[in-house]
């Protein structure tokens, strides 16, 4: 059944104050951000181009009871070292305490998400998808579907896809109680709103300003994947999910423990002033695209985003902020990312310079 409201109120994107950045070392082409404890903007294939507004989470009861995790606004965000972008993060309330764990997978397009739901009550758990495919949630198209045998959230629009896929920890399929709807209109948010429960089951949802809602059981690994179509991103996803998540994890930790550790800093600087420096490393790194070797843009986030749908101007390669970031990592001994930082600088530069005459 379609969802009815088409087309959704005016789409916009989430506020630019982040917790968290971070990507792969590997081949993967995922950037992913955080904020108020939840996954944010994730880009691909290339650091410029934004294609979800989020992905959260509702904890309900059966008494009527159901919270938004982001609202809460009491939770703390970890890593297992400074300078690793993977993110452990942890919402308490009197009810329930929810920890996620955030990766991104080091060979394939997939961000994953590794969820856990600790309470004395039989409480239920739930996943909310805001596609916003190719950088804007207008004309958006979402649908819950079987994809060989598994449960697919998806999302399209023409050239790019999306799937969500979810296994428990028995490598079932662990998605229950779906639905696509319109934002503000008829998705899972505002179902919560008015009934107190999910309610409605729409299959899909589209073109429009659309969102995607999964029920989960307490404990399980979700697979954010992106491809040139849903099939592709659905083949990902369910790839993704067929390794274990601790080994993405520890594969993300040993993969940045190495870039940290061949930086050049001073061996007397105080601890709290080395975390610093390589966490401040770090960002700059994730900043740099893959397409384009050395290519840094100047923030994963949207300047105001949570009022307007346009991306902004932090998507682009600006001398300023080229230079700026080029140097800290040159300063830092970066080796081969410094060198193509630094060649990339000079080309912008030069590039200016020819502009301006």
């Amino acid at each position: 059944m379609h969802a009815p409201g088409h087309p959704g109120i005016a789409p916009t994107w989430t506020s630019s104050a982040k917790d968290m950045v971070g990507c792969a070392l590997g081949p993967s082409r995922i950037w992913f951000t955080t904020g108020f404890g939840i996954v944010n903007e994730v880009y691909y294939p290339r650091a410029d181009i934004p294609q979800i507004r989020d992905l959260g989470f509702i904890v309900a009861g059966g008494d009527g009871f159901w919270v938004e995790v982001k609202r809460l606004q009491s939770y703390r965000v970890a890593r297992p070292a400074p300078g690793i972008p993977a993110v452990d993060i942890v919402h308490r309330h009197p009810r329930f305490e929810l920890r996620l764990r955030v990766v991104p997978e080091a060979q394939r397009d997939a961000l994953l998400i590794e969820v856990s739901l600790n309470s004395d009550e039989p409480l239920r758990l739930y996943a909310l998808l805001a596609p916003h495919l190719g950088g804007s949630g207008y004309d958006n198209r979402v649908a819950v579907e079987r994809h060989r045998g598994r449960v697919m959230l998806w999302g399209e629009k023409r050239p790019f896809g999306l799937a969500l896929a979810a296994v428990d920890g028995e490598q079932r399929d662990a998605w229950a109680d779906c639905s696509a709807g319109y934002v503000g209109t008829s998705d899972g948010w505002q179902d919560f709103n008015r009934n107190g429960a999910l309610t409605w089951r729409f299959d899909a949802a589209g073109p429009g300003n659309v969102a995607l809602i999964g029920g989960l059981p307490p404990r399980a690994t979700l697979a954010l994947a992106f491809g040139s179509s849903k099939e592709s991103a659905a083949t990902l996803a369910s790839s993704a999910l067929a390794e274990p998540f601790a080994q993405a994890w520890d594969e993300q930790v040993a993969a940045w423990r190495k870039w940290c550790a061949g930086l050049r800093m001073p061996r007397d600087l105080p601890r709290a002033v080395r975390d610093q420096v390589l966490t401040s490393a770090m960002v700059l790194r994730v900043h740099q695209d893959k397409t384009y070797p050395g290519a840094m843009v100047a923030s994963l986030s949207i300047p105001w985003g949570n009022s307007r749908d346009d991306v902004g101007g932090y998507h682009l390669v600006w001398p300023r902020d080229l230079v700026e970031g080029a140097g800290g990592l040159l300063a830092l001994g970066g080796r081969r990312t410094c060198g193509s930082a630094a060649s990339a600088t000079g080309a912008a530069c030069s590039s200016t310079r020819r502009d301006s005459r």
